[in-house]
């Protein structure tokens, strides 16, 4: 029996979904790492992160999502705004829609800090972690209000997790 409460997954900035903006992959500000870079224009972009860990149809097995980190470097400007949110999306039965809910969570750093210039890394902390169904997924989003001048570079993402089987 594995029962492992440090693994993590890393998620790369090219699979992570990008809606509004002019995103392009380009070469990281570290040698040789790549980042998905937003340029300076004046918009709200919505970014969508798949937190892709194990899940189980047995209870309590599978991976118990505990927090989600997202790297990202803000340039020229700072975001005017930055708001996450974690989804929980629940698959619906043949015919049926899927339900969206959205656990708690803390967030570090603070969203005031975490919308100016410089290198981030903002942890996104579930405050009741549950054990994934294979009925149900994640999605971490951040939404970026970005005046004309802010560069974003979103680096990577890595969801941490308990993994038992």
């Amino acid at each position: 029996m594995v029962h492992n409460i440090h693994f993590a997954q890393f998620i790369p900035p090219t699979a992570i979904h990008y809606a509004t903006g002019t995103w392009s992959n380009a070469a990281g500000s570290v040698g040789s790492t790549i980042v998905k870079r937003k340029t300076a224009n004046a918009e709200t972009s919505l970014i969508t992160v798949p937190v892709e860990v194990p899940s189980n149809s047995v209870a309590l097995q599978g991976a118990r999502l505990d927090s989600i980190e997202i790297d990202y470097e803000l340039t020229i400007a700072d975001l005017t705004s930055l708001t996450a949110v974690i989804n929980k999306v629940t698959r619906g039965a043949e015919g049926a829609v899927a339900v969206v809910s959205t656990p708690a969570f803390t967030q570090s750093p603070s969203a005031a800090d975490s919308k100016v210039q410089g290198k981030h890394k903002l942890v996104l902390t579930i405050t009741t972690p549950a054990w994934i169904d294979n009925d149900e997924y994640y999605l971490a989003q951040l939404s970026a209000v970005a005046p004309a001048g802010t560069v974003i570079d979103l680096i990577a993402a890595v969801a941490n997790f308990t993994l038992k089987a």
